[in-house]
């Protein structure tokens, strides 16, 4: 072959190659308002479990189901859960996810997340005395700002027809929380749920949204709870982190059940 076509033939291996490489990372493109999809709806590209076995696990199972990124224990009903978080770190941000969790599981919102599975979470406990909006520390001192808890509704076939709330016995700062009456109202049953999670600063300030309602405001420059730590949570978690899905660990899981993700958007904000 003559050399110079020899090396257009190699450049345009070459840029091909580059190409195929680069295809992955055209779903972190920005919309007009900013926003980035972090799912494709097809596959797991971009998103890792954790690497090491964690307090919940070795990972979990995690799969693609109609659209949307399912998670159960793996095996179902063992145990072994896990957290599945974004190859990309995130500082200040805004982020839109669709979620639909089974009634029993123990799931979350990983925020400022890292492989060992520390972050501020949004928890997604949906079960009986569990809580969806409010913040935990996720390895990073258990503490939380929860004012109520959520109970099922049952009919005589302890099939679950209804949700309701009572208040926790802690004694939380004063901060902005939804009633549990009002999340009941926002809450859909049976449903996909939107939240929108707000992150910004160092320790971060977080505001969570259910289905356009606000749920939670934590403020966690001034929160003074119990277990809480400012200047460890703000050394331990950095000023950025993943964003990651959990299955949590233990014999609590419902053998069989998911927790399911979809339309998982996020921009930055300054």
């Amino acid at each position: 072959m003559h050399v110079r076509s020899l090396r257009l033939v190699t450049f345009l291996a070459a840029l091909m190659a580059s190409a195929l490489l680069a295809a992955p990372s055209l779903a972190l493109a920005a919309d007009d308002e900013g926003w980035i999809s972090l799912f494709d709806g097809k596959t797991l590209n971009g998103w890792h479990k954790n690497p090491e076995k964690i307090g919940h696990g070795t990972g979990g199972h995690w799969f693609v189901e109609e659209g949307a990124i399912a998670g159960e224990q793996d095996p179902p009903g063992s145990g072994n859960g896990g957290i599945l978080l974004t190859d990309k770190k995130f500082g200040d941000f805004e982020l839109l996810i669709d979620m639909k969790p089974d009634w029993g599981v123990c799931s979350g919102l990983f925020l400022r997340g890292n492989d060992k599975g520390q972050c501020l979470q949004m928890m997604v406990d949906y079960h009986d005395n569990g809580n969806v909006g409010h913040i935990y520390g996720e390895g990073t001192g258990g503490f939380n700002n929860r004012p109520f808890d959520i109970l099922g509704v049952y009919d005589d076939a302890k099939q679950l027809v209804g949700l309701k709330t009572k208040a926790t016995e802690a004694r939380l700062p004063e901060a902005f929380s939804i009633s549990g009456e009002d999340w009941v109202k926002a809450w859909k049953l049976g449903d996909w749920n939107t939240a929108k999670v707000r992150v910004a600063g160092n320790p971060p300030q977080i505001t969570t949204w259910i289905n356009g309602v606000k749920t939670s405001e934590f403020d966690g420059k001034t929160f003074s709870g119990a277990n809480y730590d400012r200047d460890k949570v703000a050394e331990t978690l950095g000023k950025e982190g993943s964003i990651a899905v959990q299955v949590h660990g233990g014999l609590g899981w419902p053998s069989g059940a998911k927790c399911r993700w979809k339309n998982i958007k996020i921009r930055e904000v300054k």
